[in-house]
């Protein structure tokens, strides 16, 4: 694969370093960078693309892509204001033999795929609900950012990483989506919210953050043969993951609990995954993009 990288953010210097010899050049009309635009780039040199711009500038690079036959990694979500547009761009990518991957980093977290894994051994039963929560500190970081403050904020930003992880678990069967409440402590667009939501019966609380002055994930399943329970990214730390398995008529479970060190293993595991999906040859397929975007589109109506 030859990868050119638009957007050197944090997100695109990441990308950089774990694509290695991959990495061909760098895009940025704002930061030091290779080349301004993507159109400055010699076609020949590069046959995928890693998006990590902001979020209005993502369709058209898109579409350049596509039209080009160039494989496209895109930094989470994509926002359109319509689901036609979504697929439009599917449709294109098919004709055109080319994939379009949104990236969701965070499903490659070892304890995310441990509960997954868990979840399809039927082990835990009849799952009654789950409550995760995820929360960082980077409230002033988005105020000094014109076009991070604005529009859905948290709720997009963190927001659509949880709800993609509850495809992920629990499929795509979403029923009574609410905004329960919505917060704008420090920025002026939403800084902390909550979302309430049903899959396959299983009650679920989304709650986001960019008020938590040290970064927490945690998440809880209840279920009628024991409880899991998830905490922290090993992003930032240490993970653990606890299986409790329920003791009847009642008393203390016997408790599994398997910890993961600290190094985001997230990126590097990604990228192999899109380096598959065009060795494979697998064709484009938005259906989770066209959920999150349809939710994310009547929070804005």
């Amino acid at each position: 694969m030859k990868a050119i990288v638009v957007g050197m953010g944090i997100q695109g210097e990441k990308r950089k370093k774990y694509l290695g010899k991959d990495f061909v050049c760098s895009v940025d009309k704002y930061k030091k960078a290779n080349y301004n635009s993507i159109n400055e780039v010699p076609l020949k040199s590069y046959n995928s693309v890693y998006l990590c711009v902001p979020d209005n500038e993502k369709v058209k690079l898109i579409e350049y892509c596509i039209k080009n036959k160039k494989h496209i990694l895109v930094e989470k979500p994509i926002l359109t204001k319509s689901k036609k547009v979504l697929l439009k761009l599917q449709q294109k990518a098919k004709k055109n033999k080319v994939i379009i991957y949104t990236a969701y980093n965070h499903r490659f977290e070892p304890n995310i795929l441990k509960l997954k894994s868990l979840i399809q051994s039927k082990k835990l039963g009849k799952i009654y609900r789950c409550k995760i929560f995820y929360g960082n500190g980077t409230s002033y970081l988005v105020k000094k950012n014109k076009w991070r403050d604005k529009n859905l904020g948290v709720i997009t930003d963190l927001g659509s990483h949880l709800l993609n992880l509850c495809l992920f678990w629990f499929g795509d069967k979403i029923k009574n989506f609410k905004l329960v409440d919505v917060h704008k402590f420090e920025n002026r667009s939403p800084d902390h919210a909550t979302i309430s939501l049903e899959i396959n019966r299983i009650n679920i609380e989304l709650e986001m953050t960019l008020c938590m002055w040290k970064n927490t994930f945690s998440c809880d399943i209840l279920a009628s043969r024991g409880s899991a329970h998830l905490s922290s990214l090993c992003k930032w730390s240490e993970s653990k993951f606890s299986f409790r398995k329920r003791k009847l008529p009642s008393g203390k479970p016997n408790e599994k609990i398997d910890f993961f060190k600290k190094g985001d293993p997230t990126w590097k595991l990604e990228n192999l995954y899109f380096k598959n999906l065009i060795k494979k040859n697998k064709t484009t397929n938005l259906k989770n993009d066209l959920i999150i975007n349809k939710y994310f589109l009547e929070l804005t109506n």
